[in-house]
């Protein structure tokens, strides 16, 4: 039995869990706070500052894991390089847990060492080197801090006087203790996808079917797959997914997103772990992006993906802060034959928090988005 240590217990951390312990593995969930969601499902569990290098350490030596399967960005990255050192398998790399961390590393890879295409992007470490870095790029701009979760802090600065809520922004949306934001030029493009790419420890290279989303304050809302591109983009997307995966070496699953234009596919960030895009695989497919994670870190065989039809994810949103939380509809929603719930059981709510996901399938997409769509309207929390 492998003993794997998840770093980082949200809503998709738990779904990890869920299906490493189907194949047989122990896992100790780890974050910063008591009663996460992937806690509630695991062997066992450990409360730390994940940027305190230390306390990651007395965690590896009480827990003794086989694996390390980082599920957020916030951890002391250096850290992970020790550890593998030591033996011990860290999903995907240490180097990749490392230069996804920051959006900085990870964008500086794709376009500077591999030569992917990219959006024109830059640096600010204040809002003065803001101002200045604006008017190099020009406006409208994307302004998003180099460390943060589910697009936290991002924002669309159109003109030079909405830099100051930009920069504001970015700073009440960050992670980590450096001020640092990433400003791109704004890319007028007809889709975002999320490329679920596969790495084996034996085998090639596999993808999902891309998946279409849609954002709102840089958060995902709704997600569907298969997301509409044409065959010669998906293989444009494929080969750049492929080639940076293939850098940062290891086994696992990433996500890989791309902006998707008229005339070309450009390569917008990566996750060296499932996508929040991608919980709509617990409906579409027989092996979701979770199943398909577990398989390749523990190196067991993938099979044949196969599709159950268009299908959609929609979140349910939290409107209040509490810490008493009920929820209600669930019978209403799910009398949609083809609708299922995931309610990921978060002790405590805020304004925006994701808290659950409604999933649908139908026979075209539009028709799933809208399925999916009122089933999460269902959904009311009591608080």
């Amino acid at each position: 039995m492998k003993t794997i240590l998840l770093l980082g217990s949200g809503e998709l951390g738990k779904e990890f869990v869920i299906s490493a312990k189907r194949l047989g593995a122990r896992v100790i969930a780890v974050d910063k706070y008591a009663e996460a969601p992937a806690m509630q499902v695991a062997d066992g569990f450990a409360v730390i500052d994940m940027l305190d290098g230390s306390a990651l350490e007395q965690v590896v030596k009480k827990y003794k894991p086989d694996i390390i399967v980082p599920e957020i960005e916030a951890i002391r990255t250096e850290k992970l390089k020790d550890f593998e050192t030591q033996g011990i398998f860290v999903v995907p790399t240490a180097k990749a847990a490392h230069l996804t961390m920051n959006r900085d590393a990870i964008r500086d890879v794709a376009h500077k060492i591999l030569k992917l295409k990219t959006a024109k992007y830059a640096y600010a470490t204040s809002y003065e080197e803001l101002k200045e870095v604006g008017k190099t790029i020009g406006f409208p701009c994307v302004i998003k801090p180099v460390m943060s979760s589910s697009g936290k802090g991002q924002s669309i600065a159109k003109k030079e006087g909405d830099l100051q809520s930009s920069w504001t922004c970015a700073l009440e949306g960050m992670r980590g203790t450096t001020k640092k934001v990433i400003i791109e030029e704004f890319i007028p493009f007809e889709s975002e996808i999320t490329l679920l790419t596969i790495k084996q420890k034996k085998g090639k290279t596999i993808f999902v079917k891309p998946i279409g989303h849609r954002q709102e304050r840089g958060d995902y809302q709704e997600s569907w797959l298969p997301a509409k591109i044409t065959p010669a983009q998906l293989k444009k997307a494929q080969n750049m997914a492929k080639k940076v995966t293939d850098y940062l070496g290891g086994a696992g699953l990433f996500g890989v997103e791309f902006f998707i234009t008229k005339k070309d596919v450009y390569f917008s960030e990566l996750s060296p772990r499932p996508h929040d895009t991608g919980m709509v695989t617990m409906i579409s497919q027989n092996l979701s992006e979770f199943d398909l994670h577990t398989r390749a870190i523990l190196g067991l065989p993938i099979g044949d993906i196969d599709y159950f039809g268009p299908s959609a994810s929609a979140v349910i949103l939290a409107s209040k802060e509490s810490t008493s939380i009920r929820y209600n509809g669930v019978e209403k929603a799910l009398e949609d034959s083809h609708v299922d719930i995931r309610l990921f059981g978060k002790p405590s709510s805020r304004p925006y928090r994701r808290m659950g996901v409604a999933l649908a399938r139908a026979k075209n997409i539009k028709d799933a988005r809208l399925r999916a769509a009122k089933a999460a309207q269902k959904i009311k929390l009591e608080y």
